[in-house]
């Protein structure tokens, strides 16, 4: 499935209506954003049950501010509504896709009990 453009209009319903939700943080003038975009591509086709979204800082700079975003490309996931990762930088095909497996493999019950 093609990746979602997010935005703050469209943010709370993605998000919220996601279990699990990847978000990809870009800029066209950002050249490693533009290397790393076809494999973000590809881990959405092959993972049709989690959101992949795409945030222009450039056209929702308020997104990147509340992610804290300071350069891109920047990675977070968001399980349940939690962040439990957030990552700058490209990665590779096969780190994204181990990073994939890690994020599906966290116990969110225990992510609930350790932020209260």
């Amino acid at each position: 499935m093609a990746p979602v453009t997010l935005t703050t209009d469209n943010f709370e319903d993605v998000v919220s209506g996601g279990t699990f939700v990847i978000i990809d943080f870009w800029a066209s003038w950002c050249g490693p954003c533009r290397m790393f975009a076809p494999v973000f591509e590809r881990a959405a086709d092959q993972h049709d049950d989690i959101t992949f979204a795409k945030v222009d800082t450039e056209d929702q700079p308020e997104l990147a501010k509340a992610f804290e975003v300071q350069s891109i490309p920047t990675l977070a996931i968001v399980r349940e509504g939690t962040v439990i990762f957030q990552q700058a930088g490209a990665l590779p095909e096969h780190v994204f896709e181990d990073l994939i497996r890690q994020a599906r493999e966290v116990d969110m019950q225990q992510v609930r009990a350790s932020a209260q």
